[in-house]
């Protein structure tokens, strides 16, 4: 395959990555700037320096362009203010905080100076922007999405899920908006990257005539890798990632209020570790009491490692999460539910321990709390499973033969 020039259109800039979104971003980057001439177009909080991440992105890529979105600077209050007017529109509220007049100036320039063989939009709510300025001049360059999580299915489970009232009856109205224009990328796009078979599925049964592919998220073995393989903190269960992301949030909660309660009336050493950033105000104030929040760390390697067991206790949930396998990669045994753990090719009893109700969870992280040999055969069984089909090597790979299949029907 010849040298491509690929140009990412993203909401974040990749690196340094500290979630689940910048992971899989800066993995496929790196990964294909090695062969190719990489260039990103992203938005950035206006209200934070970004000039640490636009030089780590630099690195390895050609250009990277930020466009300050002053929606991310929006208040608690300004969110739901802004939320609540999007009710009146036939648009979701996540058009509006995407839509872009700069964004679109920016690309214009870019685009009117320099031509691409692959324009890769991260995330479908922006790719109106992408489609009013280039696609009337696209000539031989394929536009493709790089679905990290089908938007409007995740917003759908909010709305059937166990979470707040007010967040269900919001939901209910957004997701139909959402995925109407999903659909409407989808069948604009020349393909469709997906994390997993599951969305690959849903994708495929909106728009049949998008061609897709599962490209999926992935750790460096090398990077993740198990160090002295002991527990340097006994009974101490992990939850590590992004507070403030609802799913992440909603599963913590209920984690603390019905299934801690449970093994520490068993296990009274037991401690909750949750690692992250953004966290928020009603976790934080669950500190105490066997419950520790960090808060973001620079590195999560030696949270993991000092971990008995690492946790994932979502019930509403969207492509794969990076949490899993990174714990994986690392020789970690991992509690999750059905819902966790989807997109990942892992097997209850096998690689991993799944259970949905809290008490069957306590269950199964009381198992590991007691059984050191339980832990280490999992944690192999994982680790064998992450160099075998997840690392970033073969995901890019498989990038690039869709790379190869979208151009050769341009082409044609």
């Amino acid at each position: 395959m010849k040298p491509l020039r690929i140009l990412f259109l993203t909401v974040f800039l990749p690196s340094p990555p500290s979630f689940g979104g910048q992971r899989r971003l800066e993995g496929l980057l790196r990964g294909l700037a090695r062969r190719h001439q990489v260039s990103v177009v992203s938005f950035v909080d206006p209200r934070q320096d970004v000039s640490a991440s636009i030089r780590a992105t630099q690195s390895y890529c050609d250009k990277v362009v930020a466009i300050p979105n002053a929606r991310y600077a929006y208040s608690r209050v300004g969110k739901r203010l802004s939320q609540m007017r999007s009710l009146l529109s036939n648009r979701s509220y996540e058009h509006f905080l995407f839509d872009s007049p700069p964004l679109r100036r920016a690309l214009h320039e870019m685009l009117r100076k320099e031509s691409y063989d692959i324009i890769s939009v991260e995330c479908s709510v922006v790719a109106t922007n992408l489609l009013s300025v280039a696609w009337p001049s696209r000539q031989e360059t394929v536009f493709m999405l790089d679905a990290h999580n089908i938007d409007y299915d995740l917003v759908h489970r909010a709305a059937s899920s166990g979470m707040g009232l007010d967040r269900r009856l919001y939901s209910q109205l957004d997701w139909r908006k959402l995925r109407g224009e999903e659909r409407e990328v989808w069948e604009h796009v020349d393909g469709c990257a997906v994390t997993s078979a599951r969305d690959e599925e849903i994708v495929r049964r909106d728009v049949p005539t998008v061609p897709t592919a599962v490209v999926p998220n992935a750790v460096d073995p090398e990077f993740f890798s198990p160090r002295n393989g002991e527990v340097v903190d006994p009974a101490t269960v992990l939850f590590f990632g992004s507070v403030s992301y609802p799913p992440n949030r909603d599963g913590l909660l209920l984690f603390i209020r019905e299934t801690l309660p449970r093994l520490k009336s068993r296990y009274p050493t037991v401690k909750l570790r949750i690692v992250g950033p953004f966290v928020p105000p009603e976790i934080a104030a669950r500190a105490g009491n066997g419950i520790e929040v960090t808060g973001p760390v620079d590195d999560i390697r030696p949270e993991v490692e000092r971990a008995t067991v690492v946790v994932v206790p979502i019930r509403v949930g969207g492509g794969t999460r990076f949490k899993i396998l990174e714990a994986m990669a690392m020789g970690k045994a991992v509690v999750s539910t059905t819902v966790g753990a989807e997109g990942i090719d892992v097997r209850h009893g096998r690689d991993i321990l799944l259970a949905d109700e809290p008490e069957d969870f306590a269950v199964q992280v009381g198992r590991l709390l007691e059984n050191a040999s339980l832990r280490q055969r999992m944690g192999t069984a994982g680790r064998a499973l992450i160099e075998g089909r997840y690392c970033w090597g073969a995901s890019v790979a498989r990038l690039e033969e869709f790379y190869a299949e979208l151009l050769a029907r341009r082409s044609g």
